[in-house]
């Protein structure tokens, strides 16, 4: 017995021993042969990575209204394990039903999809750790986490937990647009998976997208990081700014004025363009119908709504390319506007007869008033008889027609032209057939005939600049050729002035503003179609794409605007009846915007007349007197001796500046504020303020806004944003808020 038990300490002791030695080798060949390659396993371990998120570049207005920028949001998550816990625990509580109904009320997202994503498993059969809500609870606003978050308060009251419930909101950033659909097509749009999407955020996605952070660090079992450890950090780098052109004041003229048209005409499209004709940098640019980039995918099955019009549609432009056809006339000597011709019709041999818009004509006339009559046969006669081909061919060209602008916005379309007929000649005189032009190229031919006969390059970034390293780059202004001469350039301006002065005969006399000389041009062009019977493309009878271009003011243009206007849904349309209203009204505020003040006649009764005067409205409206630079107390005593009433702004006792602006005419209860100080403080009631008025009190206070309407501030309400205080305003009509103000005179 004692010899078996010492044989098997032997063998258990030679087995241990091996196990011993095994173990030796085993840790040799670990720790220094394989020593390399174990040390590098660990790392991976004992290592974490994280990226930090840059900011993307803001884009804005030229004076820095902020129209697009990163903004916070929350993505919406769901721990179906969790859930299903707390649901064993008491079924009662029917929390998976409680979170489905509550998503599905908040996000608008199906049951039947949210109830996959609650109750989501493994392949084991186990649940899942996390689901996110997309695409619905994807990049949500605080005001939709806030509604879900108020939601699990009460359910964590119902489960008698104070965390975790499984929902969750995952801080992330999205694009935010503080205007909504202002300037869409102009801005683009950046997808919830950080993709840009036309407009200035594709084209200069390089810029204003950044590059992000990396932070690498050594972590316990806990993911802590270990105090002594390896750090890696690269620092994110945000991306550049971008400061646009564009006037927001100007932009939101122009989207006011083609809504009300849009609503009223019920067109297919409507488009209009500001340039200032001597840099062509674009103040305002727009098209309907839009979109909201906020909401992009709401519009999804309106794919009309992404085409910017301004850049990606052709047309026949009609009368209006009859500027061209002057242009070179004039140039080369040949328009004489005194010489008379016969109106009415013209034919050639091999070309079909061309008549008047009237038909009839207007018998014989002189070259100036066919211009005012929008005559076809006078244009012919210039462009074909006079000018000859090779001539308006060249013009045509030099004018930039058949050729891309360069604007920097993506998807901008040309078509070049051949004019092969002498038909094809005749009808180019008078922008009909073959020439096809694009809002933008018109927009840069009128401009080049305002500003003393150059041809520039559209364009509309102003700068870029890098807020890491303050370096910005600024955009010059482009010329590509002289058309024309300086002297052309003035006669065209006084040739067009008169189709919209003479009351009489000028077929642009609806865009006429007391004070102001504006040279302009109507268009009116019947759209090809194809005839069902015959399957032959042929010029309708009904249906037109109307427009109005000029500019202002004629002794030193400021804006040259464009507005057209694709199958008005009424009878008897014309460039003068329907575009030209549209175009007199964003013209008007623009230039007084500019601080262009019209040139009005003083008469005698107006100089006897005083200050305070009874309109129609049985409203008194009084001139302001302008206050700048007078103390608070003198200021005072003016206004309130013309019954405004008067708000002090800052501490300071002398008016740096007024609003109201001095000779602003208002109805008498207008309040107007003094500001005396740099940091006047909280922001005033600035219920009955213009637009503009609003906009500037808001630039002077620093305060973001934005409106919803149109004419005078009805309403206001501040609301905080991401941290960052926004005034919403809400406008109305003067007349329809003067109304409301004598129903309720308590406000």
């Amino acid at each position: 017995m004692t010899k078996r038990i010492k044989l098997r300490s032997l063998l258990m002791g030679g087995l241990i021993t091996l196990l011993f030695l095994g173990l030796i080798v085993r840790v040799y060949w670990v720790q220094v042969v394989k020593a390399e390659f174990w040390s590098e396993q660990a790392m991976k371990t004992w290592i974490t990575s994280e990226t930090i998120p840059q900011e993307r570049g803001m884009l804005m207005d030229r004076d820095g209204k902020v129209l697009a920028a990163d903004a916070l949001a929350y993505t919406i998550a769901v721990n179906p394990k969790r859930i299903a816990e707390l649901e064993a625990k008491n079924p009662d509580w029917k929390l998976a039903d409680r979170i489905v109904s509550k998503l599905h009320v908040v996000l608008g997202t199906s049951e039947s999809k949210l109830r996959e994503i609650v109750t989501a498993k493994k392949e084991d059969g186990t649940y899942r750790d996390q689901r996110e809500v997309r695409p619905d609870g994807w990049k949500v606003d605080k005001s939709v986490k806030d509604r879900l978050s108020a939601f699990r308060d009460e359910l964590r009251k119902i489960a008698g937990v104070k965390t975790d419930v499984g929902l969750y909101f995952m801080e992330e950033q999205k694009r935010y647009y503080p205007n909504n659909s202002l300037a869409s097509h102009i801005l683009g749009y950046e997808r919830k998976d950080g993709k840009a999407v036309g407009g200035l955020e594709q084209k200069l996605d390089e810029h204003l997208s950044g590059t992000p952070g990396f932070i690498t660090y050594q972590k316990d079992g806990t993911r802590t990081q270990l105090p002594d450890g390896d750090v890696d950090f690269t620092k994110a780098v945000d991306g550049k700014n971008v400061t646009l052109t564009i006037d927001f004041e100007i932009q939101f003229y122009i989207e006011e004025a083609l809504r009300a048209g849009y609503e009223k005409y019920k067109p297919i499209s409507i488009t209009a363009i500001a340039a200032d004709p001597n840099t062509m940098e674009i103040l305002g640019m727009a098209s309907l119908p839009d979109y909201n980039p906020n909401t992009y995918w709401e519009f999804a099955d309106d794919q009309a709504a992404f085409k910017d019009n301004a850049i990606q549609s052709l047309y026949e432009p009609g009368s209006t390319f009859k500027i061209v056809t002057l242009a070179a006339a004039v140039q080369e000597g040949l328009f004489k506007p005194e010489d008379t011709y016969l109106s009415g019709k013209i034919s050639y041999p091999n070309v079909s007869e061309i008549r008047d818009h009237n038909g009839r004509g207007w018998g014989v006339i002189s070259y100036l008033d066919g211009l005012k009559h929008s005559s076809n046969v006078a244009f012919v006669k210039l462009g074909h008889e006079m000018l000859g081909k090779e001539k308006l061919v060249k013009y045509i060209d030099d004018f930039g027609f058949g050729k891309k602008t360069g604007i920097e916005l993506p998807g901008e379309i040309s078509r070049s032209y051949s004019l092969d007929y002498p038909t094809e000649v005749v009808r180019a005189t008078f922008g009909q057939g073959k020439v096809l032009v694009t809002p933008i190229q018109q927009v840069a031919a009128v401009a080049a005939v305002a500003n003393g006969g150059k041809l520039m390059q559209p364009y509309i970034v102003k700068s870029i600049s890098d807020p890491s390293t303050g370096e910005k780059v600024v955009t010059e202004s482009k010329v590509t050729r002289q058309v024309i001469s300086g002297e052309t350039s003035r006669k065209v301006g006084e040739y067009l002035e008169t189709v919209v002065s003479d009351k009489e005969i000028g077929t642009g006399r609806s865009a006429y503003i007391p004070g102001y000389r504006i040279a302009g041009k109507t268009g009116t062009a019947q759209k090809v179609v194809r005839n069902s019977e015959t399957g032959k493309s042929e010029y309708s009878k009904d249906r037109y794409v109307v427009s109005f271009i000029g500019y202002a003011p004629v002794e030193k243009p400021k804006v040259v605007l464009y507005v057209v206007v694709d199958e008005p849904q009424i009878d008897n349309a014309g460039g003068g009846s329907v575009a030209g209203p549209i175009f007199k009204d964003i013209m008007g505020k623009s230039l007084h915007h500019l601080g262009i003040e019209p040139n009005l006649p003083q008469t005698a009764e107006a100089t006897e007349t005083p200050s305070v005067s009874t309109v129609n409205t049985a409203e008194v409206t009084a001139t302001v007197p302008d206050v700048t630079g007078m103390t608070v107390s003198q200021a005072r005593k003016q206004l309130t001796q013309r019954s405004f009433p008067v708000g002090v702004l800052g501490k300071g006792s002398k008016v740096l500046q007024q609003l109201p602006k001095g000779g602003s005419v208002l109805p008498a209860s207008q309040q107007i504020y003094l500001l005396t100080d740099t940091k006047p403080g909280n922001v005033p009631d600035l219920k009955g303020l213009s637009l503009r008025d609003a906009l500037e009190m808001c630039s002077l206070l620093k305060v973001a806004c934005t409106v919803e309407g149109q004419g005078y501030v009805a309403s206001q309400k501040a609301v905080k944003v991401e941290g960052k205080w926004i005034l919403q305003l809400k406008l109305k009509p003067q007349g329809q808020l003067a109304a409301e103000n004598r129903e309720s005179p308590s406000g």
